[in-house]
């Protein structure tokens, strides 16, 4: 006699296995992360029926009298969706400003009317695109807002005209942003990149560094490669610090995001990305690109000793402008050799605020063996 399904021993393995599969999931990314996927692969949204950036910002009002405010919403009930981008008329600081009235000294937003559940930090290396910055922060601040977070924009700009140095310049920003706030989510966002669509969340993946600008379209809003991590991403402070950061030795344009890509997999994690009919961005005064990874065999020599434990600048001002908090520094120069020496630092490197030109060393203690 044959035994039924649920007596067979071989449907019965079949079953725990499945279950014990099912609850590493959950353990791993929590109940919700099964689902988002699918749910996010559901949603149609037509981008030929796009809003204005400043749309439902005139609903937020502040709280009145007195009372303690509430948690902002899970879900911002003033998003909008996609959002018609245009760069064809260059918008002042003034007009920025008087369009943002809820934004405070240094680029920081709180909602006025609500708790936010979430503080991420935007940070920007900038070198001479005052065009892109304008634009960018046109664009940025509504966008922002309508997620309901509690954000600060920093603009870290490299002093003189030496090579671009994008990934160090990073590095220094979130040395600096950390002073300010216990920020749950750091934004490294290139400057000529703009969202399309506010259902793109400015918020990390609990578990594992996110890839945000998933389709850009100078890329046909395809990925140019696999590995690809350009453009603008997401990492909470605990993945920044479990990587030892971006690289400090990449100057010039291009490699620094494929090194990063390659740390994220050293240290053990992964790269999880914005679905790509939410992560779509505009890039200003492009060409249709196509771009290849570059060569970074040495990352798994290199990377624990070059990145935050090994960060060396010079502070050289951090000023609060309307719209973003600008910090200018010295991380030297790659064709001369110089880097800053730390001979004869003593109480100027231990009151970095009290002198803005101190010199600046991350000594961070990184046990690789548990990572």
């Amino acid at each position: 006699m044959s035994l039924s399904r649920v007596e067979n021993p071989c449907f019965l393995l079949f079953l725990l296995v499945f279950q014990a599969v099912f609850i590493l999931i959950l353990y791993r990314g929590g109940a919700s992360s099964v689902f988002r996927g699918f749910l996010e692969s559901q949603r149609v949204l037509d981008y030929s029926k796009s809003h204005d950036v400043y749309t439902n910002l005139s609903l937020l009002v502040p709280a009145g009298g007195g009372a303690a405010l509430p948690y902002c919403s899970a879900h911002s009930p003033i998003a909008v969706g996609p959002l018609a981008i245009t760069f064809d008329v260059l918008p002042s600081e003034r007009m920025i400003i008087q369009k943002n009235p809820f934004v405070q000294s240094g680029g920081q937003y709180r909602p006025p009317h609500c708790l936010a559940r979430y503080k991420s930090a935007i940070l920007v290396a900038y070198s001479n695109q005052e065009k892109y910055l304008h634009h960018l922060l046109y664009y940025i601040h509504p966008f922002l807002q309508r997620q309901q977070l509690s954000y600060r924009i920093y603009l870290i700009q490299q002093v003189g005209n030496g090579t671009f140095n994008r990934a160090k310049l990073l590095n220094v920003g979130v040395r600096e942003a950390l002073k300010d706030e216990d920020w749950d989510c750091l934004l490294l966002h290139d400057v000529d990149l703009v969202p399309e669509n506010d259902y793109n969340l400015y918020v990390c993946d609990e578990y594992y560094p996110k890839h945000v600008a998933s389709a850009m379209d100078k890329f046909q809003y395809n990925l140019p490669y696999k590995s690809f991590f350009g453009g603008v991403s997401a990492l909470t402070p605990e993945h920044y610090m479990k990587m030892n950061g971006f690289p400090n030795t990449y100057w010039g344009d291009g490699g620094e995001t494929d090194d990063i890509a390659a740390r994220i997999q050293l240290a053990g994690m992964r790269i999880v990305r914005t679905p790509p009919h939410l992560g779509r961005y505009k890039a200003m005064d492009y060409k249709r690109e196509t771009e290849e990874p570059a060569s970074y065999h040495n990352t798994g020599k290199t990377w624990k000793d070059d990145g935050m434990n090994s960060l060396e600048f010079k502070l050289l001002s951090r000023t609060k402008h309307p719209l973003y908090t600008n910090i200018t520094v010295d991380i030297g120069y790659h064709s001369s050799g110089y880097s800053a020496s730390t001979s004869g630092c003593s109480a100027e490197c231990a009151a970095p605020e009290t002198n803005p030109v101190a010199f600046h060393t991350m000594n961070f203690s990184l046990d690789y063996r548990r990572l």
